[in-house]
């Protein structure tokens, strides 16, 4: 650190009596420094000493002087007792007092509140409030220093204490210091910096002492012995130094921890006040003689340089250690973790500096202190001390080697170990301009010496003797040596760079304009040199190349430059392009990959490639594609090598390839056609879709290469989204396949059938997919024709069935009736896909696929059952049962299976079809079904019950028991109704039931236990009256006759079954029952004869003979009163000749089965048959039903009139 004095004034009173100068202060852009001498505030420039001019308005000493933070104005304070606010133009604009003389002011640097301190109190004053709030102290107030926020103001006391207030003015803190009653505070300052982690407030006492403390009052460090009064404290606007002048004459500069680093200025009397000017190096120093002193500080670059690791003084007590190559910064600590930055930390003044390998040598005033890495990890940035020489030792330039540090001074080099012993002495020539270590074994480094003679000397650090390189005749300001260290670089005097080559000590080439030189690190045929504010780089011979740079440069290493520019150093990326571009026009591309290593863009680097591709050089381009990741070079690279390792030795080839993947087509055509490979040239211009210029380069050749140039033209006008040219193209190379999918993926209809009209029959496949993909575009008629050109009929069928055209189906089945299951399956899976599963069913038997048949039945049955519909149920059933007659018919092995089936589906319906109207009487609040009707159903479906536990699926017995029980009770069948009641305390019923069958089952024991007469069957063929549950069955108890109900009321009809004798057919009885003669109708008045003879009538009762009885009436009595087997009523022709065929019913069941014979023993009551279940029904209720659901009750069946 050198004090320039930058000028200085002497300030006198009219009579040349030199005036004290008591207070100094800058205006806060620096422009302006206000000083109190004498009674007089005085205004200078302080730029260049100029004084603006002095200001009056006190009348006694002006002691104190203070600028506000915004430049706006400044007071000052005197001893006649009064404060005056002045404004920056120089105009007074306020006064107030006090009771005693000023003693110190102080601005607050936020809300510029001005303290102003007298003797035994303090005023608090702010241009918005109208008067000065005052404050009593308890000792006289010497100084005051507001926190850089402005939140807290320190009063310094002439009792040794420190008195820390709000600005209220309230105290908050008391600073007590050891010897405080001896030791008056007479200069404070709080540190300005905003970047320190909490308030540090400097306080200098006449105990000779430079304390430091916290806003808390705890204090920071120890205190630092002065020796001497001091009188003033200031510090720099980054808090980074202290000021501090006094008794001892001088104004001396210290850290911020109270080191001393050096003199400001000497002075001939005392230094009452100190200020440093806002963010810059200046100082100004006012004295007890008048003397005001401006200063300039200059801070010397102390650093040193090992590659790229670079360490530099910093604060003037810190050691930085940097990584210029990242860059990156970190503050050391004494943690173990790995740091790119390490600020070490040594409290004194930093002399010298200097950095080799991993040790690290820095010289402080009185010592030298030797660090080294705590590992060999090149990333470790972490120092430790490994020896301390503890003497003061002079130099001018000092190097550290692994186990030696080196000391120059003049023309001497001494070698020192680290324990501070003197090993060896070198005494040169001429004095020693420069010094570096250049490396070597531990213990036997070298080093490169320039003396000012122009001697340049090779040490080495265990040989006593020097060794001359080379002697030029200017001298020396700077060495490099090679990295291989065949070649030297010297800059002299004349600021010219040579180059020698050490070997023969020959001149190789010289560059004026040189201040500084360095050669590359990485790479031994490169150097650069910096002057005249330019950069140049020079490699092998060939000519320079600059650039703008500022500053000295001390190393070079890759593609950086480490350049330093007044203090600082700084990397600088320099891309290695011109270098690389000079090796590439030499052709030289090994050179110029090793250039191009050292950095250079991503765009030289594909330069290099290309180069080095087209030069042949197929391992340089390979490593340049690699660094640029350009995959398809480097897949033409590995094919080109492939390709010789298979023994291709033809480089016009290998050139052609390349001139095709650079785009150079014609070049490549014609370096193909000239090695005589046309066809690989062809397939390049096809590969590219270049057609134009195939058909060029093909001219009048074969017309094969020709048709396969269409069809590759064809491909590409496909992949182009031009498909229309490129069937047309396909058509036109007799790719009728690839042509017909084009048109057909577009759907050009007219395109596809005028192709297909133009091709020949034979040509099925080619026809086939036309067809197809016309069925695909719904073009079924233009389909059908080109079906009807192929005579594939199948495939026509097909067609009609995907479109699901049934009709047009079923008119080819007709004529085609072998294709009769192609039509018949498909069109039964749509209809059950559409839920026409009847109709689905029809279909499969159509087809001759019963098994499917009654599957789709089965399916249907389980459905509806599952849903409660069992009126479907029975319905379902019933068709199954027709299924099963079908097969029994057809197949005679299953015949006996089938009918078996058949009764147990028949039952079944039946059952179901009953059930339906019970569950819903059941389930639902209201029915439509008289209660006779529910009565006689109920019964029924108990009859046809099974006994066992194999009642059909979804039916519930209960609920036919609770239906008979409680139609039963109404209806008068109390005995009935009572074993139905009886029977349901038996069953697990619903619990909705449960209350009223308990209440009916005892209820039902007030009733008579006796059937009501009336509802009591009859027997038409013996007369029995039956009871209404008949364990037997549905049948008489006497005779064994089943009872025949109809079925929708279910009342017992006047039918009686007959069978025919054995010799009779089913058909001869129908013919014989149709020839009969219809009886004649008896007259309705019976046996009366009624005559008229003239005016007389008269009635005559009897007297005729008794009809001849009815054969058949006969044959009723035929049955065994004591068998318990039915005997049916057997007639023969006599007997079939003596009905009448409206009397009888027959029931004409497909074979197998025999045809049902039914007499009418009541001819009033009329009875209607269904012809397609054979079910007998009341005709009335019959036709109601009918009428209301369009088809018969049981089938389903829709019957003509």
């Amino acid at each position: 650190m050198r004090a320039v004095p930058t000028w200085v004034d002497k300030v006198q009173d009219k009579d040349k009596i030199e005036q004290c100068v008591w207070s100094v202060c800058f205006k806060s852009d620096g422009s302006q420094l206000v000083v109190a001498a004498g009674n007089r505030v005085l205004v200078y420039d302080a730029n260049d000493g100029t004084m603006i001019q002095p200001l009056k308005g006190h009348k006694d000493t002006v002691y104190c002087v203070a600028y506000a933070k915004d430049g706006k104005r400044f007071a000052s304070g005197s001893a006649d007792k009064s404060v005056i606010i002045w404004t920056s133009k120089l105009e007074g604009i306020l006064k107030y007092t006090h009771n005693d003389a000023i003693q110190c002011m102080s601005y607050n640097p936020v809300t510029h509140q001005l303290a102003s301190c007298a003797v035994s109190d303090f005023g608090l004053w702010s241009p918005e409030q109208k008067s000065v709030s005052k404050h009593k102290v308890s000792s006289r107030v010497t100084c005051c220093s507001w926190t850089n926020d402005g939140q807290y103001l320190a009063l310094g006391l002439y009792n040794g204490l420190v008195s820390i207030r709000n600005k209220g003015g309230e105290e908050k803190v008391k600073i007590e210091r050891p010897g405080a009653n001896i030791a008056p505070v007479w200069s404070l300052s709080w540190n300005p910096s905003r970047d320190e982690s909490y308030d540090v407030l400097a306080i200098a006492d006449w105990g000779q002492r430079l304390s430091f403390y916290q806003l808390s009052g705890k204090q920071i460090g120890k205190d630092r012995t002065l020796g001497y009064d001091p009188t003033c404290v200031s510090w720099f606007s980054r808090g980074e130094y202290v000021v501090v002048g006094g008794s001892s004459k001088q104004c001396c500069l210290h850290t911020k921890e109270g080191v001393k680093l050096g003199v400001i200025g000497d002075q001939t009397s005392w230094v009452w006040c100190a200020a440093v000017r806002p963010d810059s190096n200046y100082v100004v120093v006012g004295c007890q003689d008048g003397t005001i002193a401006y200063y300039q500080l200059i801070f010397s670059t102390v650093h040193g340089l090992y590659k790229d690791r670079y360490a530099y003084r910093d604060n003037m007590t810190d050691v930085i250690i940097q990584h210029l190559i990242t860059d990156q910064k970190a503050l050391n600590g004494y943690g173990m973790h790995f740091q790119c930055v390490v600020r070490i930390k040594c409290r004194d003044l930093v002399k010298k500096i200097a950095i080799y390998r991993h040790r690290l040598a820095v010289q402080l005033p009185d010592r030298i202190v030797i660090y080294e890495l705590y590992t060999d990890d090149s990333a470790d940035m972490h120092y430790r001390v490994k020896e301390k020489i503890n003497k003061k030792l002079d130099c001018n330039l000092l190097v550290v080697c692994s186990q030696n540090i080196i000391l120059c001074q003049e023309k001497k080099l001494q070698c020192l170990s680290f324990q501070g012993v003197k090993e060896k002495e070198w005494v040169m020539e001429s004095l020693i301009r420069y010094i570096k270590v250049i490396g070597g074994p531990s213990g036997r480094e070298g080093l490169l010496v320039g003396l000012k003679n122009g001697q340049i000397m090779k040490i080495f650090v265990d040989n006593p003797f020097p060794i001359q390189l080379l002697k030029q005749s200017t001298s020396v300001r700077c060495l490099d040596l090679s990295c291989s260290r065949a070649r030297l670089a010297v800059v002299d005097e004349n600021n010219t760079c040579l180059v020698y080559d050490v070997g023969s000590k020959e001149l190789l080439f010289q560059e004026p304009n040189a201040n500084s030189v360095a050669w590359n690190t990485h790479y031994e045929d490169m150097l650069c040199f910096s002057g005249n504010g330019m950069l140049n780089i020079k490699a092998s011979n060939f000519p320079l190349h600059q650039q703008k740079l500022q500053g000295f440069v001390v190393g070079f290493s890759g593609s950086k430059i480490f350049c330093l520019h007044v203090y600082a150093m700084s990397s600088v990326d320099v891309p290695q392009s011109a270098p690389m571009y000079q090796y590439l026009e030499k052709k030289m591309f090994k050179d110029a990959y090793r250039v191009a290593c050292l950095g250079v863009t991503e765009g030289d680097w594909e330069a290099l490639a290309h180069d080095a591709l087209e030069g042949l050089d197929f391992d340089t381009a390979k490593k340049a594609f690699i660094r640029i990741r350009d995959l398809r070079y480097l897949e033409l690279i590995h094919n080109i090598e492939e390709r010789k390792k298979r023994g291709e030795t033809d480089n016009m080839v290998f050139m052609a390839d390349v001139y095709g993947y650079q785009g150079k087509f014609g070049d490549a055509s014609k370096l193909y056609k000239k090695s005589g490979q046309e066809q690989k040239a062809l397939s390049m211009y096809t590969d590219l879709r270049m057609f134009d210029q195939a058909k060029e380069y093909i001219g009048s050749g074969d017309p094969h290469d020709k048709k396969l140039l269409i069809s590759k033209q064809a491909d590409w006008a496909k992949s182009s989204n031009e498909p229309r040219a490129a069937a047309e193209m396909y058509i036109s190379a007799g790719e009728n396949l690839k042509a017909i999918e084009i048109i057909g993926e577009h759907g050009w209809a007219d395109m596809m059938i005028d192709m297909a009209r133009k091709l020949d029959k034979a040509d099925r496949e080619a026809l086939g997919r036309c067809a197809h993909h016309l069925g695909r575009m719904e073009e079924y008629g233009l389909a059908a024709e080109v079906y009807s050109k192929m005579g594939d009929v199948k495939a026509l069928i097909a067609m009609r069935v995907e479109a699901k055209h049934w009709d047009d189906a079923f008119t080819l089945v007709e004529k085609h009736p072998e294709y009769r299951e192609d039509v018949y399956v498909p069109y039964a899976q749509w209809l059950a896909e559409n839920d026409r599963f009847e109709e689905a069913q029809q279909a499969f038997h159509k087809a001759g696929l019963q098994a499917e048949a009654v599957k789709v039945l089965e399916q249907l049955t389980l459905n509806a059952v599952v849903e409660c519909r069992f009126s479907d149920a029975g319905y379902y059933f019933w068709k199954l049962s027709i299924q099963c007659l079908d097969i029994a018919r057809e197949d005679k092995d299953r015949k006996d299976e089938m009918l078996e089936k058949f009764f147990d589906f028949q039952k079944r319906a039946e059952i179901y079809y009953i059930y339906h109207t019970i569950h819903r009487h059941v389930v639902e609040p209201f029915t439509s079904v008289l209660p006779e009707g529910l009565f006689n159903m109920s019964r029924f479906l108990l009859h046809r019950l099974p006994k066992a536990n194999d009642i059909p699926h979804g039916v519930s017995k209960a609920s036919a028991l609770y239906t008979l029980a409680k139609q039963s009770k109404n209806l008068g069948a109390y005995k009935l109704a009572r074993h139905a009641y009886e029977s349901l305390q038996t069953l697990r019923i619903p619990q909705r039931f449960q209350e009223n069958v308990d209440v009916g089952s005892i209820t039902i024991r007030a009733k008579p236990f006796m059937d009501a007469d009336e509802l009591l069957p009859l027997c038409y063929r013996c007369s029995t009256t039956n009871p209404l549950l008949n364990n037997s069955g549905n049948q008489c108890v006497n005779c064994k006759q089943p009872c025949v109900n109809s079925f929708v009321n279910f009342e017992v009809l006047p039918l009686v079954e007959f069978v025919i004798e054995d010799g009779i057919t089913d058909e001869e009885a129908v013919h014989i029952l149709d020839m009969s003669i219809p009886k004649q109708k008896k007259d309705s008045r019976g046996n009366w004869n009624e005559s008229r003879m003239g005016n007389m009538q008269s009635l005559r009762l009897g007297d005729e003979a008794d009809e001849e009885e009815d054969p058949f009436t006969a044959r009723l009595k035929t049955y065994d009163d004591g068998s318990n087997e039915f005997h049916p009523v057997v007639v023969n022709r006599s007997i079939l000749q003596s009905m009448t065929r409206s009397e009888v019913y027959v029931l004409k069941w497909p074979k197998p089965l025999r045809y049902q014979f039914f007499r009418s023993l009541l001819l009033d009551v009329t009875i209607t048959l269904c012809p397609s279940c054979n079910r007998l029904f009341h005709t009335d209720d019959f036709e109601q039903q009918y009428l209301q659901k369009g088809f018969c009750p049981f089938c389903r069946t829709q019957l003509e009139d």
